[in-house]
């Protein structure tokens, strides 16, 4: 089970990726174990397993084991048959893991008309939905600049001083080169949107517009099985088109 890109730029030390190893390699039997014995058996101490824990993004140690148990089982078998797959499709969902706060604050920026840009930023499939979203924005009247991986940095680096926000997606939320452009808006005072997985992480922490949705197959790096995050993600875009339309009515109104 390759968990790399599940714990990229969470900071573990050599012996929380041990601690993290040896849960996986024993997830049937960590919950009995409890956090004592995970920690006995790993030569260290229960605070440990617990700044393990917080550094995912888990509460505590039971939430991290009842998520890894998920993870493990979501990767060892195909879901082509798993109910919560079609369930994930439900607009519901979207509304539940996002606040009104945040929709209503992308909203302001499309209904901002300062002349500036917003610029559009993801790699991969990704891209795919960028691109989507891209289009909609300019048959809406929105002035965009869409780039990825591709393109040399200076695309974004050189027009900061044209740029209101970015909006970025990314299924990790840790992808490197999205991370960076990230960095480099909140340096400039450039609004961050961003769209990632449910889980905490280092995209959506540093945005000022964060917005979740589940990822069915978080270690699914080539997106080889069925997930709902992309086209989740189209979804919740004219969701929120049509609640920018609803308050521009009402506003002209």
């Amino acid at each position: 089970m390759d968990i790399s890109k599940f714990i990229q730029n969470k900071g573990l030390t050599h012996t929380e990726l041990q601690v993290l190893n040896y849960i996986i390699d024993n997830i049937d039997n960590v919950l009995k174990m409890g956090v004592r014995g995970v920690a006995k058996n790993n030569f260290t101490s229960t605070s440990t397993i617990m700044r393990l824990s917080k550094k995912l993004g888990y509460s505590g140690f039971l939430e991290m084991q009842y998520n890894l148990l998920s993870l493990i089982r979501n990767q060892s078998k195909d879901n082509f048959n798993d109910s919560s797959f079609i369930e994930s499709l439900n607009m519901n969902s979207l509304l539940e893991e996002n606040s009104t706060e945040a929709i209503n604050d992308f909203i302001d920026i499309l209904l901002t008309d300062d002349h500036k840009f917003i610029f559009i930023y993801a790699n991969g499939f990704s891209g795919i939905v960028a691109e989507y979203v891209n289009k909609k924005l300019l048959v809406m009247g929105k002035r965009c600049i869409m780039s990825n991986g591709t393109d040399s940095v200076g695309v974004f680096e050189n027009n900061l001083d044209f740029v209101s926000a970015i909006i970025v997606i990314s299924k990790s939320g840790e992808t490197p080169m999205v991370l960076n452009k990230v960095k480099t808006a909140k340096e400039h005072d450039i609004k961050v949107v961003s769209f990632t997985n449910e889980i905490e992480n280092s995209i959506s922490k540093l945005s000022d517009v964060r917005f979740k949705i589940k990822d069915t197959n978080k270690l699914d790096d080539r997106n080889l099985r069925p997930n709902t995050f992309f086209p989740n993600v189209l979804v919740l875009i004219e969701l929120l088109v049509y609640e920018y339309y609803k308050k521009k009515n009402t506003n002209v109104e």
